[in-house]
């Protein structure tokens, strides 16, 4: 690909690190303004350094402030909004129903959705008005855990199905001026996906799996471990007018798992 969003002005939440990262650098590499939105302070400080033509806001994406802070930052820098990726996410680590203390739900369900469901319509709500304006596109990260059971637990696979119902009843709410589609990646190459705190995860990434490339191949028809990079195409396809024709729909790049016997 080449040039494919020249022109194009976005804004990527949750974008320091994992496929949030890749979608940056390739947005940027296909010509696109790239402005991000960062919680970790540490990721925010790199994407600086690294990226001196990226605006970096440092906030929460599960409050409206720090999206509505980090869409001013784009605006006010490209004049502008065309485009609008969400990458945030937190693990449960495959918890079940009965591994989880009765408890615990309360803390963890509200923890979950907050950040794998409400930043996602949080940020989409900020960028509203300019994607009106641009006519332009959202693309909302998913899962396969959207689609089958087993690549999370019971929490984490109920907020990626919410993920998608987003991408379906966006997709027909925003049209015709906004086009609204989501990926769904696969196990994922060097992700900082992390547990969820509240059920004493918060220090486990999802990356630090034992032997997580050669389980990650051998789980896909197609015998494929995937990066950020590999998944990042993807977004730069459905956020191009290569994809002007698609909307409320999701790209899998997960190696073929819906055709797996």
């Amino acid at each position: 690909m080449s040039g494919w969003l020249a022109g194009r002005r976005a804004l990527v939440v949750g974008a320091g690190s994992g496929i949030g990262r890749a979608v940056v650098d390739a947005f940027l590499a296909e010509g696109a303004s790239v402005a991000v939105l960062e919680r970790d302070e540490g990721k925010s400080r790199r994407l600086a350094e690294e990226l001196p033509e990226v605006p970096v806001v440092t906030g929460d994406a599960t409050t409206y402030a720090a999206n509505a802070e980090a869409v001013t930052a784009a605006v006010g820098s490209f004049g502008g909004l065309d485009v609008l990726v969400n990458c945030v996410g937190v693990f449960d680590f495959y918890r079940g129903l009965g591994e989880l203390d009765a408890e615990m739900i309360d803390t963890a369900f509200d923890d979950m959705f907050r950040v794998n469901v409400k930043s996602h319509i949080l940020s989409v709500k900020a960028a509203l008005p300019y994607l009106r304006e641009s006519r332009g596109s959202v693309v909302l990260t998913e899962s396969t855990s959207s689609y089958y059971p087993g690549r999370g637990g019971v929490l984490y696979v109920s907020s990626k199905f919410a993920v998608r119902g987003l991408v379906t009843v966006l997709g027909a709410e925003l049209a015709p001026e906004i086009r609204v589609n989501g990926v769904a990646p696969g196990g994922t190459l060097g992700t900082d996906l992390r547990g969820l705190p509240s059920l004493g995860l918060g220090e486990r990434r999802l990356a630090d799996s034992p032997g997580r490339a050669a389980e990650l191949a051998a789980r896909t028809p197609l015998g494929v471990a995937l990066s950020g990079a590999d998944h990042a195409s993807a977004y730069v396809f459905l956020a191009s007018g290569r994809a002007r024709g698609i909307t409320g729909t999701t790209v899998h790049p997960d190696g073929g798992i819906a055709v797996k016997t």
